[in-house]
């Protein structure tokens, strides 16, 4: 079985998330919306149970909000700016915690294109800010 090289995987997240790669551009870099998660997806895209309730929503990013990936560590990349959901309007999901964020290539349906378990769970309930620092969501190559 073959791997990827370090250059390779550089160029294959930075291309993902819009940055110059070393292959030039591959395609066009789709807009990647960061969603949350109550339970894990598989890594075929599927299952998982994606938060729900008022004020919940995908958070549309641009490539400006993730960092680029370098040929020294192409393993991962993250995000370079906060990632703010904004004020939860009501308890989402019914009050379950929050264990995983996905990336998707749509605000609603779509595709999930990555996924990463929270550093820590935690419930999302009415009047809570919802907000990721930066370097708090890590996509990581496997």
């Amino acid at each position: 079985m073959g791997a990827f090289t370090n250059r390779t995987e550089a160029a294959l997240l930075n291309s993902l998330f819009g940055k110059t790669s070393n292959f030039g551009a591959l395609a066009t870099r789709p807009t990647l919306y960061v969603g949350l998660f109550t339970a894990a997806p598989a890594e075929a895209g599927t299952g998982g149970t994606e938060a729900t309730g008022t004020g919940y929503g995908r958070v549309t990013t641009a490539p400006t909000d993730w960092n680029t990936a370098t040929e020294a560590d192409p393993t991962h990349i993250e995000n370079a700016n906060a990632i703010d959901f904004g004020t939860a309007g009501g308890t989402w999901s019914g009050g379950v915690n929050m264990t995983h964020f996905g990336l998707w290539d749509a605000a609603t349906t779509g595709n999930l294109l990555a996924f990463a378990a929270l550093t820590v769970p935690k419930p999302v309930i009415s009047g809570d800010p919802v907000s990721f620092a930066v370097g708090a969501l890590v996509v990581t190559l496997d």
